[in-house]
């Protein structure tokens, strides 16, 4: 059986602005039919990247792929128009001249019916057929949106590159627009590559997460293990709040006010940092001085004191101020959990959910 090629394929790009290096040797590809997201803070070099893909910009080093097909590398360059890539911007850039349909139609080929029963398929397609005359000015941003994304589709492109399109918009209409969008790249097999700087998106979105930071792509894989099996502290903390327990490793175990925790393969006397979120720290009732007993999933229970309460919406978010430090621990309870503050309680961490990392270890 024929195993199916990368529609989109790069291969160790590089950027550099002033000598500074802006994109470091980046590497990936995209399927037919997947989305593939760019995901890191701003300034980490996602959108430099789709810039070069698109050929609005040249790398210094490295290969691009269409399909299999060389399309540019330092010497060898297709201009941005003939590399069959449609692009989707948070500004929509629609021509404010233009009428909906005209803007739909722009930079189609072919004969005045065939175009004009595109830009029509294309607008009932997104729900805008009844705005074939308007301008984008009497739009909404989710009308905008809607006719950004006709137009990006009109000439079929086998690859979108989508710069944080749906930023503008509000919460809301931002998840039907970005769900409803995505179900027409797939219907027609686009290889999606998606840059965007928020985690709750590139979870909802993506089939595969490129992490990017400083340049670099950390880590990539599926969104589910890009959550569960994060590389290092900093992979784990661009996902979601931390609590941090520092401790020193004896006989790959470190000793904590929680119990010990395995640390396999790092040497005695290196410092680790214990990392585990809000949400996987168990709560339990102070019982006259005394905690819950011990377990082998939960480990040792720490007492600490409230600080304060706060519900969230879906959640209550409680930080302690721990006993045995000083230090603050945040915790996370569904519903309302509104303990008052000075109340002493007892904590517990769920061993499955911890990561332990050496300190001041970073993946580059």
């Amino acid at each position: 059986m024929q195993t199916q090629s990368p529609r989109l394929e790069i291969r160790n790009l590089t950027r550099r602005y002033d000598g500074r290096l802006v994109v470091d040797d980046v590497s990936l590809s995209v399927m037919p039919g997947q989305v593939t997201c760019l995901l890191g803070p701003s300034g980490c070099g996602k959108s430099t990247t789709l810039r070069m893909i698109a050929g609005v910009e040249m790398q210094d080093s490295g290969e691009i792929y269409v399909d299999g097909r060389l399309v540019c590398d330092t010497v060898f360059r297709v201009p941005p128009e003939r590399r069959h890539i449609g692009l989707m911007f948070q500004d929509f850039a629609l021509f404010p001249h233009l009428s909906v349909a005209q803007n739909v139609g722009f930079g189609l080929s072919g004969d005045r019916t065939a175009k004009s029963a595109r830009v029509v398929e294309l607008l009932e397609r997104v729900g805008m057929g009844r705005y074939l005359n308007a301008y984008p000015h009497e739009l909404s941003g989710g009308e905008q949106q809607r006719v950004a994304l006709a137009r990006a589709l009109a000439p079929r492109p086998g690859i979108m590159l989508m710069d944080e399109p749906f930023s503008g918009l509000d919460n809301r209409l931002r998840d039907g627009i970005r769900d409803e969008t995505l179900d027409i790249l797939r219907e027609q097999d686009t290889a999606i590559l998606l840059v965007t700087h928020e985690p709750e998106e590139a979870m909802r979105m993506a089939d595969e997460i490129a992490l990017m930071r400083d340049g670099r792509i950390v880590q990539q894989g599926a969104p589910y293990n890009i959550y569960n099996a994060p590389v290092d502290r900093s992979a784990v903390a661009f996902f979601s709040d931390i609590n941090v327990i520092r401790g020193t490793v004896r006989g790959a175990l470190t000793e904590t006010p929680f119990g010990h925790f395995l640390a396999p393969g790092v040497p005695d006397g290196q410092e680790v940092e214990i990392v585990i979120r809000p949400q996987h720290i168990k709560i339990d009732f102070d019982r006259n001085g005394r905690g819950p007993n011990p377990t082998s999933q939960d480990g040792t229970p720490a007492r600490g004191v409230v600080e304060r309460a706060r519900f969230m919406g879906s959640e209550s978010l409680v930080e302690f101020r721990m006993d045995h430090d000083g230090s603050v621990l945040k915790a996370t309870v569904p519903n309302v959990f509104l303990p008052k503050p000075g109340k002493p309680l007892w904590l517990m961490i769920r061993r499955d959910r911890c990561f332990v990392f050496p300190a001041g270890a970073r993946r580059r």
